[in-house]
């Protein structure tokens, strides 16, 4: 999907966000990953699956909901299903590939409680069922569960927001706050929810949807206050002070039990509230540091990071496989620093010529009838 920028161009803050983005959820799906610390994970309360969420419902907005005065909403809603469909199709590729490469290194009896693909070798056909049914997924696919969903609710969203935009951020936080008060969820197999609560991260793609339909207009006088810049900064080093108490005790003693009672338990599953906070204030300070007429240089890192971005979907399930390779080189070669880094950098350079390999074959590809 395209991000325009206002111009009829394309923003390419969104596509490198997003590259970045990939980069970092490789480098957190490798268990015991130290370069973790590199990432958002360790350092607030939200993580870069917010900033997937929230750009995925901002470039629909403007995918969709921009084409849609010119072609139509017959033609908006095939293509706003046929993304829902791609996003589906891709789940069950990479839920097969993902269960033959668990198969093939561990012979279905290592690496299966790690991956959750244990099921697939017990109860294979149960679990194709659910699998089909977007009730289960192994380990570090839920999100896309979730994706499939939204996307395939996208034009009731997109009718609500050209109706009123105002309305429909009211509708779904009113939905968000249901997940909040009385946990409502969507259920998973065997047992309980889905990760990504479909009902509690809706809330944030209607943000960034309403945010490319309306918002950036109606907050343009916030986004410029240094009151609200100073407050969002005072937020994120709270934030950072909670995320480094988990990891460093002695700075638990630092944070008054009032506040730790007020704010805990942080669900990720569903989107706590200062999650959110967290994101949304991260969100304004980056903008606030990248404005939308930013003119930097694209530099051959800035570029890698958008050609992933421009092909997230495929970029994302192949940092799921790699992630799981890293894990078995680290399981049975070698564990130490030099081998974290040597499997994080060579699985983001990977990504980066996959990726470029795509947009080079979308840029030569002419669409022609499909004769079979």
């Amino acid at each position: 999907m395209a991000a325009g920028n206002g111009n009829g161009g394309r923003d390419l803050r969104v596509d490198a966000f997003r590259g970045l983005a990939l980069w970092f959820i490789f480098i957190d799906h490798v268990p015991d990953n130290s370069l973790a610390w590199l990432t958002l994970r360790n350092y607030g309360f939200s993580d870069t699956s917010e900033v997937f969420v929230f750009v995925s419902g901002y470039t629909c907005m403007l995918a969709y909901g921009g084409a849609l005065p010119k072609q139509g909403w017959a033609t908006t809603v095939v293509r706003a299903l046929r993304r829902a469909w791609e996003i589906y199709a891709a789940f069950l590729v990479l839920l097969l590939a993902y269960a033959a490469l668990v198969w093939v290194i561990g012979g279905g009896t290592r690496f299966v409680d790690e991956t959750n693909t244990g099921f697939f070798f017990r109860e294979p056909g149960p679990t194709l069922v659910h699998v089909a049914l977007l009730q289960f997924a192994p380990v570090n696919t839920d999100i896309l569960l979730t994706f499939a969903i939204l996307h395939i609710c996208f034009p009731v969203i997109l009718w609500l927001m050209i109706t009123s935009a105002t309305l429909t951020l009211v509708l779904s936080f009113l939905l968000y706050m249901m997940v909040q008060l009385f946990s409502w969820q969507a259920p998973a197999w065997p047992s309980g929810e889905l990760y990504f609560n479909p009902f509690a991260w809706q809330f944030l793609f209607v943000i960034g949807a309403w945010y490319g339909c309306a918002g950036a207009t109606r907050l343009r006088p916030l986004l410029d206050s240094r009151t609200l810049l100073i407050v969002a900064i005072g937020y994120l080093a709270f934030s950072l002070l909670m995320a480094l108490s988990w990891e460093f005790k002695s700075l638990e003693n630092l944070i008054p039990s009032a506040i730790s009672g007020l704010i805990y338990p942080i669900y990720k599953s569903h989107l706590a509230p200062v999650r959110l906070l967290h994101f949304l204030a991260l969100a304004f300070v980056v903008s606030r540091l990248a404005p939308r007429d930013w003119k930097g240089p694209i530099r051959p890192l800035m570029t890698a990071m958008i050609r992933c971005g421009e092909n997230s979907l495929p970029i994302y399930c192949q940092g799921v496989l790699l992630a799981f390779l890293g894990q078995v080189v680290l399981t049975d070669v070698a564990s130490g620093l030099g081998m974290q880094v040597l499997i994080s950098v060579a699985g983001i350079a990977i990504m980066v010529i996959a990726a470029t390999l795509l947009t080079w074959e979308s840029q030569l590809d002419r669409r022609g009838p499909r004769l079979f």
